[in-house]
């Protein structure tokens, strides 16, 4: 709640009400009738009621004050901070290909998934830009929609969460979901329009090359960061999955995991980027994937502009009425109470 005076300059005038209460002292008022004794004076006066005196006096100085009040136009409002959007679109392209399952990543010392990990790094990006619109592309042999280019990041966290490697057939078409992606952000009039493409392999379906894809991109002024993710060569994979589409375990609960190899196809991911007038990053543990993040969130940063906005309310009337009214009182006392003999 907020209180203000619309027009305060007239609050200047309560100083005239002092100078006008001296003057008023000063010069006193005309005798309505006179005694050439004091004696009788004292006698007529236990008879007669009514007498002026500084009461009425301070009850007209009170009325012109709160005249005055009313006249500032005392107003009560409450106002909203608005943010304006940063102008910022981001779409999010996470591969869900099986090698996705590759154990070489560590968190706690515990070997864990790298989707595991991306999936928490990314929410974590997520949490960091509150005011841009963002989007998630899924892919393995072809692109899937996850979610829309939205504002609403705590509906777009509980669609992260629920990506899951094997919820579409293997594989990795990176021009396929560059190409989806570039479709999201295309139709945008945001000011900066950026993808961020995340894969741990070589694009080996799809009907789109990762080249043509990045040209297109550029071609409508994306920008498309891409990020390579995990190590190169032997890593620790599970030995199968199970009907669920989850890694088999032992009888201690433990995934069974065995080495196998992991490539991945930089060159093509470098290609991508500096052909949009964006970078590329190779992330081979947890700390290295959280500061590739962070970089692209400095690169990219939002422009955030506050507005204040203010609803008022006068209130002029109420001591414009308790003015006029203690007038009203100080007339009829005047008149009755405390009437001055003629």
């Amino acid at each position: 709640m907020m209180f203000r005076f619309a027009s305060p300059e007239l609050l200047w005038l309560l100083a005239l009400l002092p100078l006008l209460a001296l003057l008023k002292g000063r010069q006193g008022s005309a005798a309505s009738i006179r005694f050439p004794a004091t004696a009788l004076a004292r006698q007529i006066s236990a008879f007669v009621r009514s007498r002026p005196g500084r009461f009425l006096v301070n009850m007209r100085l009170i009325a012109l004050s709160l005249l005055i009040l009313a006249l500032a136009r005392p107003q009560f409002g409450s106002g909203v901070n608005e943010i304006e959007a940063s102008g910022i679109d981001i779409v999010l392209a996470v591969d869900l290909s099986t090698s996705m399952w590759a154990h070489d990543f560590k968190v706690k010392r515990k070997p864990t998934d790298r989707l595991t990990v991306v999936k928490t790094v990314m929410e974590d990006f997520i949490e960091k830009r509150p005011n841009d619109r963002i989007g998630i592309v899924a892919f393995a042999a072809a692109p899937y929609l996850v979610s829309p280019l939205t504002l609403n990041h705590e509906w777009l966290q509980q669609n992260l969460k629920r990506l899951r490697i094997g919820m579409i057939e293997d594989g990795t078409a990176i021009g396929s979901a560059i190409g989806t992606s570039v479709n999201r952000l295309r139709a945008q009039k945001a000011k900066s329009r950026i993808l961020i493409l995340l894969t741990d392999g070589a694009n080996n379906r799809g009907k789109i090359s990762p080249a043509a894809a990045a040209e297109a991109a550029a071609a409508y002024g994306i920008k498309a960061y891409t990020v390579g993710v995990g190590k190169e060569g032997q890593v620790d994979f599970p030995i199968g999955l199970d009907n669920e589409g989850n890694p088999r375990r032992d009888r201690r609960g433990r995934i069974i995991l065995r080495p196998s190899l992991s490539t991945i196809d930089m060159e093509s991911l470098k290609t991508i980027a500096e052909t949009t007038g964006a970078q590329y990053f190779r992330a081979t543990d947890v700390e290295a994937l959280e500061e590739i993040y962070d970089e692209i969130d400095r690169l990219e940063k939002s422009e955030i502009k506050m507005k204040f906005r203010a609803s008022f309310t006068d209130m002029f009337k109420w001591p414009a009425l308790a003015g006029l009214l203690i007038l009203l009182m100080e007339l009829l006392l005047g008149q009755t109470r405390y009437r001055r003999l003629p």
